[in-house]
């Protein structure tokens, strides 16, 4: 389950990004509730592997550089393979809920 963790923090970075590219990596990891390092590594191989871009939009002088991210197609597969393993998870928890109500009611 700890494995799923991980995957819980891409999913949740990959979502970010779609509806807010110009989301900071501070931002980022504060609604995740991770550090900001962590955040960054995230990031930089969500960069690595193709799922998202960035780019500078930034050029003054004098001021931090904005960076922008970019969901890519190749990113969107992976939020849309991502999602569906969540959703068997959650269906496999759903119905060992359910079991264990049942079994509960039906013994009371």
């Amino acid at each position: 389950m700890n494995e799923h963790i991980g995957q819980e923090e891409i999913l949740f970075i990959i979502k970010e990004i779609e509806n807010n590219p110009s989301t900071t990596q501070r931002t980022l990891s504060q609604k995740i509730g991770i550090s900001l390092g962590k955040t960054n590594y995230l990031l930089k191989e969500l960069i690595k592997k193709g799922f998202i871009e960035a780019s500078n939009f930034s050029n003054n002088p004098g001021k931090l550089k904005k960076i922008n991210y970019i969901l890519t197609a190749k990113g969107f597969e992976h939020k849309i393979e991502l999602m569906h393993l969540f959703l068997k998870i959650k269906e496999v928890e759903y119905n060992s809920l359910k079991q264990d109500l049942e079994r509960i009611t039906n013994g009371a």
